[in-house]
């Protein structure tokens, strides 16, 4: 019989819309599967830098298919990804960087937040269009997923502190470190090795590999 559970670490930026459809699928499973869901928050940036990968719509081709797909994607598991060809600019025009050192602060000082403000984010990015690199809207989010004033206005002042941008550049590494190139990586820790998936298109193999 297998002990204890299978931990599954989820490395996502709230820029990327399919680590959101990882991020909720996964969230339903970890009730079914016998699995220790972690949530990584990292930088898709620094992914994309150090692995020389470059955003899917750079390819005109594969915009198109993106579109459709997410529109697919987004009604299969009911997601409110709202995603069209104009988002291609806003994606390349908006940094994530302060939004993942903001949940990075969080997740370092009071973690049981991560999860509704990871999902603000994506939401007010995804599904409202707003901007997520402006201070004021990072605490218009968090305020949303349920934190006080005194909290939010706390981990933004740690955001420009040398222990949060280190802690978010150590999980970026640590993503790197399993072979991701991309957003989402999911890592399932199974049999004494790390197995790696991409994207949010591969979790019944993640399922059939840990034995759910």
């Amino acid at each position: 019989a297998r002990m204890g559970r299978t931990v599954v670490e989820l490395f996502y930026d709230v820029i990327s819309p399919y680590s959101w459809l990882a991020f909720e699928v996964l969230c339903r499973y970890r009730h079914i599967w016998n699995i220790d869901l972690r949530f990584r928050p990292a930088f898709l940036g620094g992914i994309m830098q150090q692995t020389g990968n470059k955003p899917p719509a750079m390819l005109p081709k594969r915009g198109e298919y993106m579109l459709k797909d997410m529109k697919r994607m987004a009604k299969y598991y009911q997601v409110p990804v709202h995603m069209s060809a104009d988002d291609f600019q806003r994606i390349l025009g908006t940094s994530s960087l302060t939004a993942m050192r903001f949940i990075t602060a969080m997740d370092m000082t009071n973690p049981q937040y991560l999860e509704p403000l990871s999902r603000e984010f994506w939401m007010r990015f995804w599904s409202q269009h707003e901007d997520i690199s402006q201070p004021e809207n990072i605490l218009a989010a968090a305020q949303q997923a349920g934190l006080s004033a005194e909290l939010s206005q706390k981990a933004l002042e740690m955001i420009s502190t040398p222990t949060v941008k280190d802690r978010l550049k150590e999980t970026t590494a640590e993503a790197l470190k399993y072979g991701a190139f991309g957003m989402p990586a999911v890592v399932a820790h199974y049999d004494g090795k790390p197995h790696l998936f991409f994207g949010s298109d591969r979790l019944e193999l993640l399922g059939s590999i840990i034995g759910e």
